[in-house]
Formats: C-alpha cells, sequence, structure tokens
C-alpha cells in the first residue's frame, strides 16, 4: 500500500489466515448450506466482454456516473465490487461510496439481493432471452476530509477502476475482458497506463484488456497538464504526466526534470531489465487532490503538494515518492510474494512477505533518490538517522515483532493510533528499510567490498527482461537468491530480525556501513526542514512527544517523559513555565532545564479540564543524526554512490 507511503513515513518519522476446518463445518451444520453461496473464482474465460462507461464531468458535486454492459445468460448472477485492492494491502475497496445501483435487462428493472455475509457481493436473477445485464450506479468521491481521500476536483480528478467496476463471480479477474471508455471534462487532458483506442472530443475509449490488468492501470487528468518524457529517444517510453491546481505549477526547471531522468537511469542500472511496454508516472500537485502514493506496474499515482517543481528547494522531503514507486514495477509487480497470488479482488491476501515488498522497496527508494540526486547523499543519511532513531524507541517491539506488522493493513487500515509507538503500525516499510541495509553491508563485508545488494536486485528483479508476466516468491526463494549472492545463514538472520523484540532497532548495518546514530542539542538542516513543513516541532528524544498546529500534543511516546507525567494526546499545550507555548519557548525551558533540579511546567488543557503538568527531564533537547565511526570502511557512502 504504498498510498502516499514515503513522505508519510518521513514526516512521522521527524514526529515522532483463514479458519480451521473443523469450526468451518460445525458452522455450515448449525445453519445448512447457504443458498446463495458465492462461485469460486475458476480459471475460464469469461464469455463476451464488459463494456464500462465512466462519466467524470461532475467536477461541481464530485460524482462519478457509471454504466456498464455485463454480458450475461438467463440463471442466477452474482456482481462483485472489489474488496481487497492491490497495493492497499488491505480490504479497502471503498464500497461506502458506491451508490445507486441499478440492474436492468432487456429493458426491464431488475431486483438484486446484497449477499448477507460477503456485503460486497450482490445476486440476481438473469431472465430468460437476456443476453446482457446493463447496471448503472456512482461512484461518490469524499467531498470532506472527514470521508476520505478526494479523488476529484475543479481541476484534477484520478480514475482508480476499482472504484469504478462490478465484475461477475466464478472466474478469475485476468480472465474477464473489459472495454473501459472515458467522459472527460471539456478540454482536459490526461495520462495513463491505458492504450487509447480512440478520442472524439472529451470521449476516451481504451483498448479491451482484461480485468485484472485494469484495475491495475489507473488515470489522472487535469485542466492543467503536461507531459514530460524521462527517457528521450528511448524504444521503451518513460513518461511523467503531472496535473496540477494551477498551470504555474507545472513549470519544472531543465536541471530537475534531468534529476527524474537519471532516476531512471539508475533503477535500469540497478535491475537490469524492464517488465512493461511503457511506464507512466502519475503526478498530481495539489493542496485539493488527496495525496497519495501507490504502485502499479506500468504506472504509478503520485500526490504531493503544488510546490514540488516551483519550491524545489523545499520539496526534497517529498522527493523519495518516484523512485519508492518506480521500484515497484520490479518489486511487487513483477516480482510478487507468493501468498498474494489471489484469483479476484474478493479473496483475501496474505501479508507475511510485506518486508521484501515494501522494506526493500523502501530501501531502494532512499538509495535511488541519493544516486540520481533528487535528493542529496548527505540528507538521505539524516533520514537513516531519523529512521533508526524512530524505531530505536519504539517501546511495542517488546510485545509486537516487526514480521507482525505486516498484519497491520487488515488490522487497522491506516487508521489513527493513540498510542503508535506501543501499539506499532506499518513498521515493515521503515524498519524493513534497516534490515535491508544490514544485509547490503553484511553482503559487501563478507565479499570483500565485490558484491553487494545491487547483485542481488539484478539477479532476482532482472529475470526475463521484456516479460511483464508476474513471478510469485516465497521466503525460501528470497533466501536461496541472497545466498547465491553470498553464502551465509539469511533464513536465520532475517527470522532473527523479523521476530525478535529487540532490545532497540536493527542498527547493526549502520555500524557495518561506518556510522552510529548520536543525539545533538540541534536537528540537521534536512530534518529541521522537515519539522517546518509538517508544521510541527519534535521533542521526540527528549519530552517523548512532537507539538503539532496550534499546540496540540501528538505522537506521545509509550512510558517517555511525557507519558509518566500522563500526558496523551487530544491535548492542548497552552504555556511553559508560566508562558504562552511557543515552540522555542518549550526549547529554550528544556536548555535551561538541564542538568539542573527544577521541573518543566507544562498549562495544558484536554477538553474542558486545564491543569499544570511538571515534567522531570533535565538532559537536555535531543535530536538524531549519523556520526562516523573511526577508522571503519564507509559504506553508506558507496551505496548511496550513482552506478556507473
Amino acid at each position: 500500500m504504498s498510498a502516499f507511503r514515503p513522505l508519510f513515513q518521513l514526516v512521522r518519522l521527524v514526529r515522532l489466515v483463514r479458519p480451521a476446518a473443523a469450526p468451518a463445518l460445525l458452522l455450515c451444520a448449525a445453519v445448512g448450506a447457504r443458498a446463495d453461496a458465492l462461485p469460486p473464482p475458476l480459471d475460464q474465460a469469461y464469455p463476451g466482454t464488459i463494456v464500462l462507461k465512466v462519466d467524470a464531468t461532475n467536477t461541481a458535486q464530485q460524482i462519478f456516473r457509471i454504466r456498464e454492459s455485463i454480458p450475461a445468460k438467463a440463471g442466477k448472477l452474482t456482481l462483485l465490487y472489489p474488496q481487497w485492492v492491490p497495493g492497499n494491502h488491505g480490504p479497502s475497496g471503498p464500497l461506502n461510496q458506491f451508490a445507486g445501483l441499478k440492474l436492468s435487462a432487456n429493458g426491464k428493472p431488475l431486483e438484486w439481493r446484497r449477499d448477507t455475509v460477503n456485503v460486497h457481493a450482490f445476486h440476481l436473477e438473469v431472465p430468460s432471452g437476456a443476453s446482457s445485464v446493463e447496471a448503472e450506479y456512482q461512484y461518490l468521491s469524499p467531498v470532506e476530509p472527514n470521508q476520505g481521500r478526494t479523488t476529484i476536483t475543479n481541476d484534477i480528478l484520478g480514475v482508480q477502476w476499482h472504484a469504478m467496476a462490478l465484475y461477475p463471480a466464478g472466474y478469475r479477474t485476468r480472465r474477464i475482458t473489459v472495454q473501459p471508455n472515458l467522459t472527460l471534462p471539456a478540454g482536459w487532458q490526461y495520462g495513463s497506463a491505458l492504450e487509447t483506442a480512440a478520442r472524439v472530443g472529451d470521449q476516451v475509449a481504451f483498448k479491451p484488456l482484461d480485468l485484472e490488468t485494469l484495475v491495475d492501470s489507473p488515470l489522472f487528468a487535469g485542466r492543467h497538464f503536461k507531459r514530460i518524457d524521462l527517457d528521450p529517444g528511448a524504444p521503451i517510453a518513460v513518461h511523467l504526466n503531472v496535473v496540477a491546481d494551477s498551470a504555474e505549477a507545472l513549470d519544472a526547471k531543465p536541471e530537475q526534470i534531468e534529476a527524474h531522468r537519471a532516476m531512471v537511469q539508475q533503477a535500469y542500472k540497478l535491475f537490469k531489465s524492464q517488465h512493461y511496454a511503457h511506464y507512466d508516472f502519475l503526478l498530481a500537485l495539489s493542496d485539493e487532490f488527496g495525496g497519495i502514493g501507490r504502485e502499479h506496474h506500468q504506472s504509478s499515482e503520485n500526490g504531493v503538494k503544488p510546490g514540488y517543481f516551483t519550491d524545489w528547494a523545499k520539496s526534497e522531503g517529498g522527493r523519495e515518492l518516484l523512485p519508492h514507486e518506480f521500484t515497484h514495477s520490479w518489486n511487487g509487480k513483477f516480482r510478487r510474494p507468493a501468498d498474494q497470488d489471489v484469483a479476484d479482488f474478493n479473496t483475501p491476501l496474505q501479508n507475511s512477505l510485506l518486508w521484501v515488498y515494501e522494506g526493500q522497496t523502501q530501501y531502494w527508494g532512499y538509495v535511488l533518490s541519493a544516486r540520481s540526486g533528487l535528493i542529496k547523499a548527505a540528507n538521505v543519511r539524516d533520514v537513516f538517522a531519523a529512521s533508526a532513531a524512530r524505531y530505536d524507541a519504539v517501546r511495542g517491539r517488546a510485545w509486537r515483532a516487526v514480521q507482525d506488522t505486516t498484519n497491520d493493513p487488515i488490522i487497522n487500515g491506516r487508521r489513527p493510533q493513540g498510542w503508535n509507538s506501543w501499539q506499532r503500525s506499518e513498521d515493515y516499510y521503515t524498519e524493513g528499510a534497516l534490515i535491508w541495509l544490514d544485509v547490503d553491508t553484511r553482503i559487501r563485508q563478507l565479499s570483500g567490498e565485490r558484491r553487494s545488494l545491487n547483485d542481488f536486485a539484478a539477479a532476482f528483479f532482472g529475470v526475463a527482461d521484456g516479460s511483464a508476466v508476474a513471478r510469485h516468491y516465497s521466503f525460501d526463494e528470497v533466501v536461496e537468491a541472497l545466498a547465491a549472492v553470498q553464502p551465509y545463514d539469511w533464513a536465520g538472520f532475517l527470522r532473527d530480525k523479523l521476530d525478535g523484540h529487540g532490545p532497540g532497532a536493527p542498527l547493526d548495518g549502520l555500524a557495518r556501513a561506518g556510522w552510529k546514530l548520536v543525539y545533538t542539542d540541534k536537528p540537521t538542516d534536512f530534518l529541521k526542514g522537515l519539522e517546518e513543513q509538517s508544521k510541527s516541532a519534535s521533542f521526540q528524544y527528549s519530552l517523548g512527544f512532537s507539538v503539532g498546529h496550534e499546540g496540540r500534543i501528538e505522537a506521545v511516546q509509550w512510558d517517555g517523559v511525557g507519558f509518566r507525567a500522563g500526558l496523551s494526546g487530544n491535548t492542548t499545550l497552552l504555556a511553559v513555565n508560566g508562558r504562552a507555548y511557543k515552540a522555542e519557548q518549550l526549547r529554550a525551558a528544556i536548555t535551561a532545564a538541564k542538568g539542573g533540579g527544577r521541573p518543566i511546567e507544562l498549562l495544558v488543557k484536554k477538553g474542558s479540564l486545564y491543569r499544570t503538568v511538571a515534567l522531570d527531564y533535565h538532559d537536555g533537547l535531543k535530536y538524531p543524526r549519523l556520526e562516523r565511526i573511526e577508522g571503519t570502511t564507509d559504506r553508506l557512502e558507496a551505496i548511496l554512490q550513482p552506478l556507473k
């Protein structure tokens, strides 16, 4: 689920199975067989082509209107609305925004019944003599932030086909053919990995394709649009399709474009293959369109703030997004975990290998950012420092191993958490990156610097150059591929990191890279910039919390100084030692209390209750950074160097 993960992870760092057979049989015996049991998805071609028509012209009310013609024969038919969305790693299909379902055949309305167990399934009876079922419904894009991610504004729209399409049960999605059509607002341009059959005015017809590939091929369109060639003259095209709130936001300077082109070339040198006919980055620059980072085989959805190009100096922290999602074309899409090889969008995914799928991708996202110049190498070091500090302080490690966090997209689905450092969330991303840094440096050390994780990437993801047919991998296959690069007990090593409880984060890779995590009384310029960007002040490693917009206390560290004083979220910091709260005031108070005996006094408000909290803390300000270990090889510098 790379949905806006990279920038989310960076900012957060600164601010902070199936049921057993016997019970199933007993249940069936108790309630009897269900008359509307869903047919299993079979590996057989669905007869005919579904015609899908999406009208996206109602930008004022943010409503997509959809018509669908589904070939059908007389008898029972079950239609499914996608539940398990690829790239989200959980049951996140937006069923609550699906509305107005009307079905008909031969010009007469048909009644439908929702399944009483699987609410994503709709049962109907196709009358004799009918050759198709006509469906009409709407997808209601959120109009307020608390309703979900906005996918249509006055200037930008995003079509995620899983939100638009019903499909017949009983067939693997890759065996269902769909011919998609889209009506755009007048004059708008679009980008997508889909192949266009024809455009007449604002009516666009795309070439027929299987449903699985359609859902993996979203579209961005906009009033203000720019297409940038990231690999000029190459036989396999790579384009950056940019939509924005304004024409001015599209103004990319030549040196900015060159950094993105360098990123593409560094990816090719790393993976030594391409597994797509062409690749389309979809990039939205907007304050209104929802932020996102989601991977697809031949494209990616990316949404950031409008200053990505025009405020280049301040957008560096968000530039790991595109390298991350591009890496997913190889890791997560071409090579996929075996337990995510499912037949359709309503069969549960299993996430046991997300520490490879997402964790290694997070690592390559950082590395490719540095190698291409999208982010300065020194600032990528700061990202590793923030990651190391964040996960070294996670108290939840005591009860929950990082392997278990791969279940978090199903357990929590990115809902807000009150005690993130104790509950843990999708830590397989960035803690996973630290594990892969450990792997990389270990290979380098054991091989006398002759081999590295670069060799694993080329061998594992670079097979079958030119093929877009997914190849699935297991834990054992990952271990075997690592051992082929460098003999070692990789199974034992990985299980120790994934199932262990610490103490502390897996920082051996940093030490082997020639660096150690230290804390100083001033943040690095890069991390300070991220703090300003998020409009927060981090006191994570001193007082054990951050202070966000309008003095809201956030991300309280479990068993930290603030926690032990009784602080929690939903609390506003009003004053420090009798003076109105400002971040500088609290920093000064922490500095003044260093080595002393007097507590820092905070006036806080939670609900209607005001109270004074005394923080008995005297160790000064603490901000993470990396420091060289004298007399060691600087493997991190070697890792971040561009490939020749």
